[in-house]
């Protein structure tokens, strides 16, 4: 019997996500940022040397700790830029242009930053999907998982997987219609991430709405 091949999924579309994540940081005056504008890209592109290169070598345990760790940064910075957006709005210290640039900035960094997660923990993560060969189980349901083996052939996806585009497009949906769309969550922890990322998109989306009706 043999195994199905490994399918080696390309790792540049999350390592620009997180980058996109520093370099929209910038947007944010420094009052709503932890440090200067430019630490976190910083930080960013350091830790993603070494991430690669344990991916180069095959250092699975090394690159998923590396890879932890990156996302846990960027998530913590983007909460505390969101509490210190909330906390700004009563004290109207900040103009209503540096407001509403920093939502829609957050909004962003708020869907890049859980398409990385749900990328990373998804069915043991990325590289625990390509020793698979073919994504059959996971948090979500993605659309090709529910067709039969001849509509598969048909497609040329007998061995597919889902990509790092396939969580971002999951993200996006939950970001704006604050719920799945075509792909159903199965797992707890899943729905869990998707009610907080939901939670953080709307209160974003509120944010711009009331800055908008007060510069009217």
């Amino acid at each position: 019997m043999t195994n199905a091949p490994t399918r080696l999924e390309p790792r540049w579309p999350a390592m620009l996500a997180l980058l996109a994540v520093g370099g929209l940081r910038l947007a944010l005056p420094e009052s709503l940022s932890v440090g200067p504008g430019w630490l976190l890209i910083a930080v960013v592109g350091v830790l993603l040397i070494p991430t690669a290169w344990a991916r180069q070598r095959g250092l699975d345990s090394l690159n998923k700790i590396l890879g932890y760790v990156l996302t846990s940064i960027v998530t913590v910075d983007m909460v505390w830029s969101l509490a210190l957006l909330l906390a700004a709005l009563p004290l109207r210290k900040e103009s209503p242009q540096d407001l509403l640039r920093s939502a829609s900035s957050l909004w962003i960094t708020n869907i890049l930053v859980f398409a990385s997660w749900y990328w990373r923990l998804d069915a043991g993560g990325p590289r625990a999907r390509e020793l698979r060969g073919v994504h059959t189980d996971g948090a979500f349901l993605f659309p090709q998982m529910t067709l039969n083996s001849q509509a598969k052939r048909e497609m040329g996806g007998e061995c597919w997987s889902p990509g790092f585009v396939d969580y971002l497009f999951l993200a996006f949906n939950t970001s704006t219609a604050f719920s799945p769309t075509d792909s159903p969550v199965l797992s707890s922890w899943a729905k869990i991430l998707m009610m907080i990322q939901a939670l953080i998109s709307f209160s974003t989306v509120v944010l711009l709405a009331a800055r908008a009706v007060n510069i009217l």
